[in-house]
């Protein structure tokens, strides 16, 4: 079918899935393949969570479309990289479960789906201390995707964070991007923006919306189309009340919407797909840092909600992760209509050339070239004066790279600079007096990363020292194109706070997804994928894509064999 409402849903289901973000659109995608009848269930009024905020990469080695890019890289080099990136903290069986399913699930979903994916010419691993990191082919990405084909089904994916368009909803990617950037330099820039731009003004006069989708819309738009290509009834705006139980495994679920509530029976199994607990006030108070604020970029639909009927069960949640969470540095500014805007600082200004990181004094802490997830431990692992940090730059660097909401190419920022998001100054004691750090320490801060940007070699904190790092800044610059000087005002600064873009800890499942008791045996009739799986990275963040690849591959491996087990069930109850 489609997208239904409580009063139509079927009388039983083969397959449920709860949630809808890449994980649970997967899941739902690969019973559906098997032949299952499968409901989809998303509490919130959009699907696709936080996988449609996202950038979409996936990190899936050994695939094809990976191959292309890289021919060379093995699973042997997989495994050992892995093996020295994530150690003890993740639970090996699971990662190795993970590369055994990855090359064929994506292959069945370019195969037999509108799923498409591109290999990147440079996206390396983040974690270059280790054995076997690669500088591409095991991180694809969506191809973008147009929606128009859709209909009216393109206004259920959740829309993507205002501050990652331009022009007032343009969605764009790293290419889009590049080609923005250079669009005076060059002609065939200057053609690929006249493109872009000219297609999203025709789709807001005639759909209202920017109808191309990139990064994670596009994986999520994919994913939903191919849904409903394959009959997957979806629910929206749901809750999930109850799980139904008989004989100690799970036979269905209670639902409750419009004021309705209704039960339904599932004979394969229930996938719990709900984006782990980033939203739920109870958790992060047990489970997070108490330093941690409250505002994430992630979507609102992971409140957690979902474990606690799970731990009913006798579910639990796993042991040893490195961090109960997955960080990014990120900057806050009030919005026109009384929202907060909480925009991730991932790779757009760190490493660029002619920025610095400080700490609440002044002071540099960190390298600030390595990846979103080691720069918000290192935040949170230092103590007050890291609990918040600036990132400064100067006026010829913000034209050119923008700093967090304000975007690159010359934006104003006199915007900016009135609500207070971002801080001017003259004079690099009066951006010390504005932001609250000792004036000797920022001065020594901008002498010290302008004397490496003479030398090309940042000997204080090793900026730009791995080809990870240098791949995000400024390829124009050489020998260090992450360095650059700091010296022309006015000065700027935003300031920076971290923050979690996706929960590790999560429920203990196997090597198909099915959820344990304390003793190890198996709650039948009940998965989990995504961030509701315990973090088979052990909390370690190693690559790109981390969690998208395993929330699929997982999402592949459950949705099969929870159609397999209704097959079964039905089967037993023909022969009786």
């Amino acid at each position: 079918m489609a997208d239904i409402s409580i009063d139509s849903i079927a009388e039983r289901y083969d397959v449920a899935v709860i949630g809808s973000g890449a994980a649970g659109l997967g899941a739902a995608i690969f019973a559906a393949l098997e032949g299952a009848r499968v409901l989809l269930i998303e509490r919130t009024e959009y699907i696709g969570g936080t996988s449609a905020l996202s950038g979409g990469t996936v990190w899936a080695p050994g695939t094809e479309t990976g191959r292309a890019a890289n021919p060379d890289d093995s699973r042997e080099k997989v495994s050992a990289f892995l093996d020295s990136a994530v150690g003890n903290f993740g639970n090996r069986d699971m990662r190795e479960a993970f590369l055994d399913a990855a090359p064929e699930a994506i292959a069945t979903l370019q195969a037999r789906t509108q799923v498409q994916f591109r290999p990147y010419p440079r996206h390396p691993d983040y974690e270059w201390d280790h054995p076997n990191a690669t500088l591409n082919g095991r991180a694809i990405e969506p191809v973008p995707f147009d929606t128009r084909a859709m209909g009216a089904a393109r206004n259920m994916i959740r829309p993507p964070i205002p501050e990652f368009t331009v022009l007032g909803g343009m969605n764009i990617d790293r290419v889009d991007i590049g080609h923005l950037l250079n669009r005076y330099k060059s002609p065939a820039s200057f053609l690929h923006v006249a493109r872009i731009v000219t297609r999203y003004m025709r789709d807001r006069a005639l759909h209202g919306r920017h109808t191309r989708v990139v990064m994670g819309g596009a994986l999520v738009a994919r994913l939903l189309a191919s849904a409903l290509d394959l009959g997957v009834d979806i629910l929206r705006s749901t809750e999930v009340t109850a799980l139904t139980e008989t004989g100690g495994e799970v036979t269905g679920l209670r639902l409750r919407a419009g004021g309705k509530d209704r039960a339904v029976p599932v004979d394969g199994g229930v996938i719990l797909a709900t984006g782990g607990f980033g939203r739920s006030a109870s958790r992060r108070a047990a489970y997070l840092p108490d330093t941690l604020p409250a505002e994430s970029p992630s979507a609102p639909g992971h409140t957690g909600t979902m474990h606690d009927l799970a731990f009913g069960l006798g579910a639990t949640y796993g042991q040893g992760n490195d961090q109960s969470a997955f960080w990014a540095p990120c900057s806050t500014r009030r919005r026109a209509d009384g929202s907060t805007a909480v925009f991730p600082h991932f790779v757009l200004d760190r490493s660029k050339p002619g920025t610095v990181c400080v700490d609440l004094k002044g002071r540099r802490f960190v390298n600030e070239t390595i990846s979103y997830h080691a720069f918000g431990k290192a935040m949170l692992a230092g103590g007050p004066d890291t609990a918040g940090a600036w990132i400064v730059t100067d006026a010829p660097t913000l034209a050119k790279f923008g700093l967090g909401m304000v975007h690159p190419g010359g934006e104003n920022p006199k915007p900016h600079v009135a609500d207070g998001y971002l801080i001017e100054a003259q004079t690099l004691d009066e951006l010390a007096a504005k932001t609250g750090t000792d004036p000797r320490a920022l001065a020594a801060s901008i002498a010290d990363i302008n004397a490496a940007a003479e030398k090309g070699e940042d000997t204080s904190f090793g900026r730009g020292g791995s080809p990870y790092q240098r791949n995000n800044g400024d390829p124009t610059v050489a020998p260090n194109p992450t360095l650059g000087r700091i010296a022309t005002a006015p000065f700027y600064a935003v300031r920076l706070q971290p923050a979690d873009i996706g929960t590790a800890q999560g429920l203990r499942g196997d090597t198909h997804a099915r959820l344990l008791r304390d003793d190890d045996s198996v709650i039948g009739g009940l998965y989990a994928v995504g961030n509701d799986l315990h973090s088979i990275m052990g909390g370690t963040y190693p690559g790109p894509g981390i969690t998208l690849g395993p929330g699929l591959v997982f999402g592949a491996i459950a949705g099969r064999h929870a159609a397999a087990r209704s097959h079964q069930e039905k089967g037993q109850t023909r022969a009786a």
